[in-house]
């Protein structure tokens, strides 16, 4: 049977969700392989065997970006079409999808926490999230954000999502998750939001507890502090590496490295100015923790126990 996972990526910057996905569907994909392996006779044996033909795919269906800087690196590496402004895209105009993904901007609910439920959100890009889950409803959605969006408004701004997701008939499950445990070296906490349509998905998805990834520290036992929009300010804000134990010097991190404490390849936003790659790396999903989130997701969309 095809396992093809169609998904609509929003806010989707230099494309850190689609790198994780990529990379976790080949996981699982294996582990399918060999699932159905171990179910059946060796494969060596039998000349003529195959896997079963249509192999798990992961298929985006668009993305939606703005700022030109990100979407020239995201289409020097992704053939996907750009929708542009999540506030004009049409739903209705939208091929089906399976899953939506995004690091959405949390901006200033107007009137959050008023009990009023999907209008509690307009004027801000959630409600460009939910409009869309409103009309397409796909079967899944990941969200991540800032931590503070726990505490933000007292947090009436969080009891308004989840209450706007569960209006729209989805089950909703979250967690704080830190990039330094998912293999980088890099103290940044974020929340994510994992969304099943009711009768979609029983099984659970968090807690996700022990990722199983070692971390490669630039000094042994030191984390950088979370990488901004504005790095270039980082000796101000104490996110720097030590050139030398012995005389403490400081310097700041590269590009190329904050591309790797981000969990992106060398050189992925090569071809723009340090200004520039510094910004995009800030701003980005660590690829490595929205790896395990997806790892998770997709052992219950393919039916591979976790």
């Amino acid at each position: 049977m095809k396992t093809e996972l169609r998904y609509l990526s929003l806010f989707s910057g230099i494309g850190g969700f689609e790198i994780a996905i990529q990379r976790a569907f080949n996981q699982q994909l294996t582990q399918i392989e060999q699932d159905w392996q171990g179910r059946n006779r060796d494969i060596n044996e039998v000349e003529h065997d195959v896997l079963p033909t249509s192999r798990a795919t992961a298929l985006c269906i668009g993305y939606s970006e703005i700022d030109k800087y990100a979407i020239k690196t995201y289409e020097r590496h992704f053939k996907h079409d750009n929708y542009g402004d999540a506030t004009k895209i049409n739903p209705t105009e939208l091929p089906d999808f399976d899953l939506l993904v995004g690091g959405f901007p949390c901006q200033a609910f107007s009137i959050a926490g008023k009990r009023k439920g999907f209008d509690d959100t307009r004027g801000t890009l959630f409600f460009d999230i939910a409009r869309i889950l409103a009309e397409k409803r796909p079967r899944h959605m990941v969200l991540e954000n800032v931590k503070g969006l726990l505490s933000h408004d007292g947090g009436k701004t969080f009891q308004t999502i989840l209450g706007v997701l569960s209006d729209l008939g989805y089950r909703v499950e979250w967690q704080v998750l830190n990039s330094k445990d998912f293999g980088v070296p890099q103290n940044r906490e974020r929340i994510y939001f994992i969304g099943h349509l009711r009768g979609e998905c029983s099984g659970e998805v968090f807690p996700i507890i022990n990722t199983h990834r070692q971390a490669t520290k630039p000094i042994q036992g030191h984390y950088t502090n979370t990488l901004t929009a504005r790095y270039e300010a980082a000796q101000a804000t104490g996110s720097y590496i030590i050139e030398s134990e012995l005389n403490a010097q400081i310097r700041r991190l590269t590009p190329l490295e904050c591309e790797r404490l981000q969990g992106f390849p060398d050189g992925w936003t090569a071809g723009e100015s340090d200004t520039q790659r510094y910004k995009m790396c800030g701003n980005a999903v660590t690829v490595n923790t929205v790896e395990a989130v997806m790892e998770k997701l997709t052992q219950h969309i393919a039916g591979v126990e976790a």
